[in-house]
């Protein structure tokens, strides 16, 4: 019997939370940023959200998701950065839905009444896995497959977000400021 491969931690959420931040120039401000979660298990309860803030979006964040309870568990416990905790922006109703693989290019659409949202990967370089457990800086611990994208595109109604990834080091592995990221699980101290 192998205990030691158990991990300790509370599992918190499961599922996978990809991520795309365009820049004009290597190391320049982040013209768009999204954090794009699918996920299978939290206390919110299944389901998808997706964090926006872009040129397209005139620069204001937007969320937009098809489970509020795990919008709002999402802005408490995980997504803490400040402009993207603020549970006094309202969340948009949204359907999504995905095509592609991680072979030739991977993309997420989310649609609601008035906006049809694209975010596509492709380009991708070799994935890696990280396992970074929770300690006295990090409230949580995460386990993650990323698999880096040379190359993304964000469309709102078509309109084409400025900005590109670039290459980058992450974790001591060669990556990107744009990464899928799957089969991510988030634990916590018990």
């Amino acid at each position: 019997m192998m205990t030691d491969a158990l991990d300790p931690n509370e599992v918190r959420l499961t599922g996978e939370n990809s991520y795309i931040r365009m820049t004009d120039e290597d190391g320049g401000p982040v013209l768009t940023r999204v954090s794009h979660w699918r996920v299978l298990l939290s206390p919110g309860g299944p389901g998808h959200m997706l964090f926006l803030k872009s040129d397209l979006t005139n620069d204001e964040v937007r969320l937009y998701s098809d489970n509020i309870a795990l919008a709002r568990w999402l802005q408490e416990e995980i997504e803490r950065d400040p402009e993207y905790a603020d549970q006094n922006i309202p969340v948009t109703e949204a359907v999504f839905s995905k095509s592609g693989d991680v072979v030739s290019f991977w993309t997420e659409m989310v649609d609601t009444e008035e906006e049809s949202i694209a975010l596509t990967w492709y380009d991708f370089g070799e994935p890696f896995v990280v396992d970074v457990p929770p300690d006295a800086s990090r409230t949580h611990g995460v386990y993650s497959c990323l698999v880096p994208a040379r190359r993304v595109q964000v469309t709102a109604n078509g309109e084409v977000a400025r900005g590109r990834a670039f290459p980058t080091v992450s974790f001591g592995a060669e990556s990107s400021t744009s990464c899928l990221a799957l089969s991510e699980t988030w634990t916590r101290p018990r």
